[in-house]
């Protein structure tokens, strides 16, 4: 017990000294703290204030028609949200930040989490002003960018419309022609085989009891008309089934197609990438933090003095030990 109360004395004795080296150059902890305050509280409310605009850009889009589903709405986005946020980030931060005396720049450029449409924006300018000027640039480059690749996509859709249009007049003005002289050339074939049929038939009526042989020959010739004008017949239903599917049902399909890209030329299938709303400001400044720039800065100041009360004491203790 009494090596327990030894060491505490020795502690309380410890502490005593030390609040006495404390008190003793307690002056110097006051002017030293105050002096490093005081440069914190020049360097905040010299520094040039900088406020901060924020925006919210949703990726645009356009609709995707199928040829199998004219009710399909699914849409396209115009660009990945994270390949787009990482080429902004080179363009507009990693590639200005060597240039000096700037006024205005983008601060962040990021995708949202788990919002793969929408990109924040932000950016630092010594106005309210400038800084959503600054975060316009980026949004007129993104629009620009994705108006070309809805561009692109309406005039390839056109193309395709055109190419309908070519479809069409080719089976109207080509493939039903050709159909129409095969169906005549056909009609003229029957025509004549029928009219050499009853010829025939006559022929065998009349040399049935004169010319038995002959009777047999005319039938024979008869009967390869008969064969011959069946497979006319059937030939001239199978090219007017083809000539009414044609016009029918290849023409009408490519009609329907048509329609349904031409609908989706209309504006309201094609969005561009927009700002959400408004670009959002405040009224004070985001930088410098004053009141936190004087805190830790009285705490450092504090800390430091401390410690150098304590140094300068350390090294009076060591050349009062060497005299």
């Amino acid at each position: 017990m009494s090596e327990y109360t030894r060491t505490i004395e020795e502690d309380e004795i410890d502490l005593v000294e030390l609040f006495r080296t404390l008190m003793k150059r307690k002056w110097f902890i006051f002017l030293f703290t105050s002096i490093i305050t005081f440069v914190a509280v020049i360097y905040a409310f010299a520094k040039i204030p900088m406020y901060e605009a924020t925006a919210l850009v949703e990726i645009g889009n356009y609709k995707l028609y199928n040829n199998n589903n004219n009710n399909n709405n699914n849409k396209v986005q115009l660009d990945d949200a994270s390949q787009l946020s990482q080429k902004l980030n080179v363009l507009f931060i990693e590639m200005q930040k060597n240039q000096k005396n700037q006024k205005s720049e983008i601060s962040s450029i990021k995708v949202l989490r788990n919002q793969k449409s929408f990109i924040q924006i932000k950016s630092l300018s010594i106005s309210n002003s400038l800084a959503t000027k600054e975060i316009k640039k980026v949004v007129n480059y993104i629009q620009n960018h994705h108006k070309k690749i809805l561009e692109d996509v309406k005039k390839r859709r056109e193309f395709e419309i055109k190419n309908i249009d070519i479809k069409i007049s080719n089976i109207k003005n080509k493939e039903v022609k050709l159909i129409n002289e095969k169906i005549d050339i056909l009609e003229n074939n029957l025509k004549k085989n029928k009219k050499q049929l009853i010829v025939m038939q006559n022929n065998i009526k009349k040399t049935q009891i004169k010319n038995p042989s002959l009777a047999a020959l005319n039938l024979m010739q008869a009967r390869d008309l008969t064969d011959s004008i069946a497979k006319l017949t059937m030939d001239l239903l199978d090219i007017k089934n083809k000539k009414e599917n044609l016009i029918s049902t290849d023409v009408n399909d490519l009609i329907e197609k048509k329609n349904l890209i031409a609908s989706m030329l209309l504006p309201y299938n094609y969005k561009n990438s927009q700002i959400v709303g408004q670009i959002i400001t405040n009224n004070y400044p985001v930088k410098p933090k004053k009141k936190l720039i004087v805190i830790v800065a009285f705490v450092t100041g504090l800390i430091l003095s401390v410690f150098l009360v304590f140094f300068m004491e350390f090294i009076q203790n060591i050349k009062k030990e060497n005299q």
